[in-house]
Order: structure tokens, then C-alpha cells, then sequence
């Protein structure tokens, strides 16, 4: 496993860009929970897990406050794999294969989440390893291919969409569907799909 590329929308990250309302935004967890407004005694909205940001006590939202969260197996992941390559030594990459509809927006969400480890998502990724476009999935990873070197059967792939996982296999790359987000369980069996231990 040399490269581990992941898909944003549904798998690193909940909402889809194309479900939330206007760019995202940094709010304090006060104003999420609605400190500042609430006139009734009703208990504070609770923070939900995978919101941490690079600024203490901030969430990520779009403009009607809906939080946008990293998926707890994703961030797990992201977290081992920066983990293998300063500890371990390992030459792993980690990539996005993207087609969200709002790639502005998904950059800002990457400088603003971090995964558990507290790296921000846009440093987990190689800055030359951000294929979101449009194209097919397939021509993201003859790009990713021909900019690394890597042999497609040296790279792994994680996607909540059937037709992406069943397209990129086709070129030799070893695929996990992950339906409902980024789980451990997927990454362990990419593990093991791997010989990693």
C-alpha cells in the first residue's frame, strides 16, 4: 500500500457539499449551541463528534448552522497514516478523488477540520494529490498514476458510491465501498488486504 486516496463528500466528511446551505463557516461552539439566542431553557444543541477544528472551541457550519463533521473512521485513518509515515518510516501518500460540487467550499473545509491526531485535513494530503474535478474517477487515478508512479495495484481507494468503486477497480486499484462515511472497519480491511500490520 503505497497510496491511499479517499473521496470527500460521504466518506471523509458529512454533509455532501451539495446539501449544505451557502459556503461554510467557522462559529464558536457557544453560537452553535445557541448560548447567545435562546430565550427558553432548553438544553444547548450538542457538539457532534468529528468537529474539531484547527481553532479551540470553533465548529465548521454552513449559514443555517448545520455542522459539517469529519467521519470518525476517516480521521482515524488519516491519523494512522501520518502516524506510519513519521513513526514507521513508511512512503505512504494519501490523495483525494474527488467530484464534489463545490470544490471552494471542500478546500475550506479541509483548512479548517483536523483529524484526531489534530492535523488539519489539507496537510494529511499531498498538495499535488488533490484530484477534484468532475472527470471520471478512473482519469483522476491515471493522474494520480502518472504524477506518482505508483503502480495502481499499490493503491487502495475508499468511496461511498457503488459505480465509483466498481469503475476504479477496473484499472487494478483495490477498492472499499464504505456506504454510510469513512468506517475503522474499512481501513482495517484495507490493511489486511495489504499485508499490513
Amino acid at each position: 500500500m503505497q497510496l491511499v486516496v479517499f473521496d470527500l463528500d460521504y466518506t471523509v466528511w458529512q454533509p455532501e457539499m451539495y446539501q449544505i446551505h451557502g459556503p461554510p463557516k467557522l462559529i464558536s461552539v457557544d453560537e452553535f449551541q445557541g448560548k447567545k439566542k435562546r430565550k427558553v431553557r432548553s438544553p444547548p444543541r450538542q457538539v457532534p463528534p468529528g468537529s474539531n477544528t484547527i481553532q479551540k472551541n470553533m465548529l465548521v457550519t454552513d449559514r443555517r448552522g448545520i455542522p459539517i463533521t469529519v467521519f470518525d473512521g476517516a480521521s482515524h485513518a488519516l491519523s494512522e497514516i501520518n502516524r506510519m509515515k513519521r513513526d514507521d518510516g513508511w512512503s505512504i501518500q494519501a490523495a483525494i478523488s474527488s467530484r464534489t460540487d463545490e470544490p471552494s467550499w471542500a478546500r475550506k473545509c479541509m483548512e479548517w477540520l483536523v483529524v484526531s491526531d489534530g492535523t488539519p485535513l489539507s496537510r494529511c494530503f499531498d498538495k499535488n494529490l488533490i484530484e477534484i474535478s468532475y472527470a471520471d474517477k478512473a482519469r483522476h487515478f491515471e493522474s494520480l498514476h502518472r504524477k506518482t508512479g505508483i503502480p495502481y495495484e499499490e493503491m487502495c481507494f475508499f468511496d461511498n458510491e457503488h459505480w465509483n468503486i466498481r469503475g476504479v477497480s477496473q484499472l487494478g486499484v483495490k477498492c472499499f465501498h464504505t456506504p454510510d462515511g469513512m468506517t475503522k472497519e474499512a481501513w482495517n480491511e484495507a490493511l489486511e488486504t495489504f499485508g499490513v500490520s
